[in-house]
């Protein structure tokens, strides 16, 4: 089950890096394997890319800021690596369905992209 915990690790170093350039291959790293490898194996088992995985987080962690605190929503939008705003819009109109400046006016329902996790859970049956 040291994979499981491989996995988990990664995820945890993709959580302490999406404020900055995230490097595919320090999370393959860190999950012992090849990049190629992490890839296909994480678009697998969470049936998500690795990088729309890490989009999706991005945009959540920017709705809470946008919500939560009075950051303008360029500087929101360059802590989680977009240098246009135009690209910021698209991007978070993409994943939550409204523009950041909505969000900015609150009352708007969010999509959220918790972190994922990996398990693995074992059942025995017996046949009689």
């Amino acid at each position: 089950m040291e994979w499981i915990e491989r996995l988990n690790n990664a995820i945890n170093y993709i959580e302490e890096h999406l404020t900055e350039e995230v490097d595919y291959n320090q999370i393959a790293a860190v999950a012992c394997c090849s990049t190629y490898h992490f890839q296909r194996m994480f678009a697998y088992m969470a049936n998500v890319s690795l990088s729309e995985y890490i989009r999706r987080r991005r945009m959540t962690l920017a709705a809470v800021d946008l919500q939560g605190a009075d950051e303008k929503i360029i500087d929101v939008a360059l802590k989680y690596g977009y240098t246009s705003p135009t690209a910021f819009n698209r991007a978070f109109k993409n994943i939550h369905g409204v523009a950041p400046s909505l969000v900015k006016k609150g009352g708007v329902t969010l999509r959220a992209y918790p972190p994922i996790s990996f398990k693995i859970t074992i059942i025995w049956a017996v046949l009689l």
